[in-house]
């Protein structure tokens, strides 16, 4: 028994509609997914920010203070590491004398 070439066609082109039916699906739950793991992402920062500024009204800024101090320092390891960056120290030390502290770029171009 064989089918004439229009029916062939016909069968192929309602499997292909399927195939692209079934693609969309996916496409629409992949991004149903995502959405839904951006809201959890987006619940989940909310809450961390919402402790951490709680622990910051009870306990005082100390942690973030000592995350200033841990950013400096990679920052101080970072430029002391490039050979075209010097460090000018400024007055007093007080910080009342008005020197101020440079970074200097000693750029050989």
């Amino acid at each position: 028994m064989t089918f004439g070439k229009e029916f062939t066609r016909a069968v192929e082109q309602k499997q292909i509609a399927q195939q692209d039916a079934e693609r969309a699906r996916f496409i629409v739950e992949k991004a149903e997914q995502e959405r839904q793991a951006n809201v959890i992402r987006a619940e989940g920062e909310a809450e961390s920010a919402d402790t951490i500024s709680k622990a910051v009204a009870k306990a005082g800024d100390g942690l973030i203070m000592i995350r200033r101090i841990e950013a400096s320092r990679e920052i101080a390891q970072t430029l002391a590491g490039n050979p075209n960056v010097t460090y000018l120290p400024g007055g007093g030390g007080d910080g009342k004398e008005g020197g101020g502290k440079f970074l200097l770029g000693l750029g050989g171009r």
